[in-house]
Order: C-alpha cells, then structure tokens, then sequence
C-alpha cells in the first residue's frame, strides 16, 4: 500500500501583528468580542497581556496563528 502525501504552500508569514480591527472584521464580529475573547482565554490566536500598574491590554497576534486558527491572511506590502 502507497502512502499519498498532500503538499500545502504556506503563506509569507512574518511574524505580523495582525490588528485586532482586522481580525474581527474576517471573523465577522465585534473588536470587542475578539478582544474579550483574548483575554478570557477562548480564542487562542493570540495573546492579551496586562501589565500590572495598567488597566489596558496589550494584544500579540502573530500572522500565523491566525491562519493556523481562523483560515485568515493578508499578505502586506512591506511582505510583497
């Protein structure tokens, strides 16, 4: 029996922060409901982070696992 192997080309990733604005708008949702979602820890694309002497999140979502999670990219032109 031969094994079959499926071949993907990845996109440019780069390590992109992609904007929480953007992210919601592919996803068809509220930036707000992307960012809650962050914090609580239910989406997993990315990661909020709160300093201790702030009120305010800090959000990473890197390219990558926002297409690894959601299906979405954008390739930008600093990456054309």
């Amino acid at each position: 029996m031969s094994e079959s192997r499926l071949y993907v080309e990845l996109p440019p990733f780069t390590g992109r922060n992609v904007p929480i604005t953007e992210i919601a708008k592919a996803m068809k949702k509220d930036a707000q409901y992307v960012r809650i979602g962050l914090q609580k820890g239910i989406l997993t694309f990315g990661y909020a982070i709160k300093l201790d002497d702030s009120n305010e999140y800090n959000y990473y979502c890197p390219d990558r696992k926002v297409w690894e999670e959601i299906g979405y990219f954008r390739q930008t032109e600093a990456t054309a």
